[in-house]
């Protein structure tokens, strides 16, 4: 959240190839002090070189203190993030780092199974190394698609886990992902984890809602995907800023986000698509319009925080804590 993470400057110590178009970074404290913990399914938010923000997930092993890595697509027609990060040279540069923070925890259960999509493998390695490591852990398995295996990153870590079934599935010698072989037959209680382009979490979701119970699956986005569901912002509200002492007034032509970037520029901000979680800021007063796809329908009902990039008001005035 916006008022209570961790922000620190952190040193490259490695940028190599993890894949075909994939990049490993490594970053660790500049005087070799231990980082903040973290759990599997953990982001942080970097700041690039030309001051863009993005969240790239934590792939390395949970219980090292003494780096944060990171992996990254190289995206062409992405948003200019992926494309900074690939081209200019990175190894010993510092770069601002705010989080950890996790809205896509590894929850108890008897059972798990994973299915990752290219890069949605980096949320997803570091809860098989937890549950390799685990000496009573329960089972698991992991169906990883790519388009070609060249392109598939952590193919030598992933062989040499134990306690589970691996699985890789590149698209160019088997074509799409055999999902009822990963998710039929399943005891009700299993955990089911998926992280990947959209269309894997719709047909993984597809199946999930056939086969299992209610809650059962758990996913991350790269991309909102459209939300027919929501009604039209029809109206606009005004927001105040706590701590800033601004009132402003928000249309319905206008983000949260970007009406108050005119009072406070440097909110910080990643996504800007209810994704990340970068933006989450706590509510004093008010009732948001929750637009993201990151909290809970309970987290919604108390109200305390929300993701300026995309929610709206409810409520005349909104109070927020900036």
């Amino acid at each position: 959240m916006n008022t209570a993470e961790p922000v620190r400057e952190l040193t490259v110590v490695r940028a190599e190839p993890e894949a075909e178009g994939v990049l490993g970074i490594t970053l660790a404290d500049p005087g070799g002090g231990p980082l903040p913990e973290w759990t599997p399914g953990a982001h942080v938010d970097v700041e690039l070189p030309s001051g863009l923000v993005r969240s790239y997930s934590l792939c390395g092993r949970p219980g090292d203190r003494d780096a944060y890595r990171i992996a990254v697509l190289r995206v062409a027609d992405g948003r200019g993030g992926s494309e900074e990060l690939h081209t200019t040279g990175l190894t010993g540069r510092r770069l601002t780092v705010r989080g950890p923070r996790n809205h896509f925890p590894l929850v108890p259960a008897s059972r798990y199974v994973f299915v990752a999509g290219g890069i949605g493998i980096t949320p997803v390695l570091p809860m098989l190394r937890e549950l390799s490591e685990r000496p009573d852990a329960p089972a698991w398995s992991l169906l990883y698609g790519g388009r070609s295996l060249d392109t598939m990153a952590f193919r030598p870590e992933l062989s040499a886990l134990r306690g589970g079934e691996v699985v890789l599935w590149p698209q160019d010698s088997h074509g799409l992902p055999d999902l009822d072989r990963a998710l039929t037959g399943l005891p009700p209680d299993t955990a089911v984890y998926c992280c990947g382009p959209e269309g894997l979490l719709e047909a993984v979701r597809n199946h999930t809602d056939r086969l299992l119970p209610p809650g059962s699956l758990h996913l991350e986005r790269f991309h909102a995907p459209d939300r027919p569901d929501l009604p039209p912002t029809d109206g606009g509200f005004e927001v105040e800023l706590h701590r800033t002492g601004t009132t402003l007034r928000v249309p319905t032509d206008r983000t949260l986000l970007d009406v108050i970037r005119d009072a406070v520029p440097n909110v910080p901000s990643s996504c800007e698509q209810g994704l990340c979680g970068t933006c989450e800021t706590k509510v004093l007063a008010g009732t948001p319009d929750h637009r993201d796809m990151l909290l809970t329908d309970e987290e919604r009902e108390t109200g305390t925080t929300m993701m300026i990039c995309v929610g709206r008001s409810r409520s005349a005035r909104l109070t927020l804590d900036l």
